[in-house]
């Protein structure tokens, strides 16, 4: 737990069975958090074959974050997230989802490749995202320019910022 998935498990199981389980999962988005419709059809068929089917996405990483499944499932939704070339987003104690601003792609005002940055970041330290090893969290986020969008100055640990 901790990487990608936060452990729920009710303290009266028998009282309550459907939700003696209810773990959630996060899902790390593309930069820049653009999905395209059969991105998220794909996406949404895994959460349904293994989930609750109960979804939302995360407002400041952009992550797509699964509500309820149980502990057995866990493994097949990674093993299949993993074969259609998703991974697991930061959660807990850890490294969080790196997030950037749309950038290059949807905005006159970037100075630098924020989408490129932020991807090579989630690339680099994709073990500390999976295998918590921070004593706190820590956020990065990447900013094309002096508006910030991403409030990476208030909001983050490291913030990289085109100027």
């Amino acid at each position: 737990y901790g990487g990608g998935v936060i452990g729920r498990y009710c303290d009266l199981p028998e009282e309550f069975p459907g939700v003696a389980h209810f773990h959630t999962v996060r899902v790390n988005p593309p930069s820049g958090f653009f999905y395209t419709s059969k991105a998220m059809k794909e996406l949404c068929d895994i959460w349904d074959k293994y989930g609750s089917g109960l979804t939302n996405l995360h407002g400041s990483t952009g992550d797509l974050v699964w509500l309820g499944t149980q502990t057995d499932k866990l493994e097949p939704i990674f093993a299949e997230l993993t074969a259609k070339g998703w991974d697991l987003g930061g959660s807990g104690s850890c490294l969080r989802t790196p997030s950037s601003c749309v950038g290059m792609a949807r905005c006159e005002f970037a100075n630098i490749d924020t989408m490129s940055i932020c991807h090579t970041m989630t690339q680099k330290f994709q073990d500390e995202l999976h295998r918590p090893g921070f004593p706190y969290k820590f956020k990065i986020r990447v900013s094309g320019c002096a508006n910030d969008c991403t409030a990476s100055v208030a909001r983050a640990d490291l913030s990289i910022i085109g100027t």
